[in-house]
């Protein structure tokens, strides 16, 4: 009889792996056993040292000073697609944050954020290969921390985590992604349009899981989940919100329609 896993203490090795294509090999081995009816949860338990492993490059700098990238040159386009795969990469160590830093949760919550992190691993993989068929890889241009630093602010609630990186960051990509993706297209990378279609699709998925346990989370403290969110944006000093807005996406990612009215305002 094949040894049954934990997945929280699976996850917990698989997060504290440096190189990325070693991570992503560790989620494909780790779904394969769950496939198989190998793992199990085990909520309860508690992992006071979390590792996040993340390879040597590329060289984090100040949000302010990464360079714009223009879809007009190659050279953009790969800044472009770079800075996309650094957000995927993160958005693994991420989704295994949560499941190994918040415990005592309903076993689907460990699950759903595993669906998370494999499709994430997924979409790394393939703007990595992208890069990679033009003679680049990731590590090559410069990219920031801001999406890491706001989950080390939001590390310990889960309500906290939920608004601030699902819900805010994240989020935003579901309105950055169509633009992207028509900047490329229209530049001949159809490939790489193509790619950024998937992962538009998949973030909606994502952003509403963020949605699904904020909402629960708010609920268990019983606060309202709106005026929530409008306290924790202002506590943990969220980026301003601009437009254009992919109401459509969000509205299918399960924000409230008084958010999307708030939105459409600005």
């Amino acid at each position: 009889m094949a040894q049954v896993l934990e997945l929280r203490a699976a996850v917990l090795r698989i997060l504290a792996i440096n190189e990325p294509s070693e991570k992503v090999t560790a989620c494909l081995d780790l779904t394969a056993a769950i496939e198989l009816g190998h793992v199990a949860v085990e909520a309860s338990a508690k992992f006071s040292d979390i590792g996040i492993g993340r390879p040597a490059k590329p060289e984090l700098i100040n949000a302010l000073n990464v360079p714009k990238r223009k879809a007009t040159t190659m050279q953009g386009r790969l800044g472009m697609i770079h800075a996309l795969a650094h957000i995927e990469f993160n958005a693994i160590n991420l989704a295994l944050d949560v499941i190994v830093r918040f415990d005592d949760l309903p076993t689907e919550f460990y699950w759903d954020w595993w669906q998370v992190a494999r499709e994430e691993a997924y979409h790394f993989s393939m703007l990595r290969m992208h890069l990679q068929r033009h003679g680049s890889d990731y590590g090559d241009f410069a990219a920031h921390n801001g999406l890491w630093e706001m989950a080390e602010r939001t590390r310990h609630k889960l309500t906290d985590r939920m608004a601030m990186v699902p819900r805010t960051l994240e989020a935003r990509g579901l309105d950055a992604c169509p633009l992207m993706r028509d900047k490329l297209a229209q530049a001949g990378d159809t490939e790489a349009a193509a790619i950024i279609d998937i992962i538009l699709h998949d973030e909606i998925k994502h952003v509403a899981l963020g949605n699904k346990w904020f909402v629960y989370a708010c609920e268990r403290d019983n606060v309202n989940p709106v005026l929530n969110y409008r306290r924790l944006k202002h506590e943990h000093g969220a980026p301003k919100l601009r437009p254009p807005f992919n109401i459509e996406a969000r509205r299918a990612a399960g924000f409230f329609e008084e958010e999307l009215l708030e939105l459409q305002q600005l």
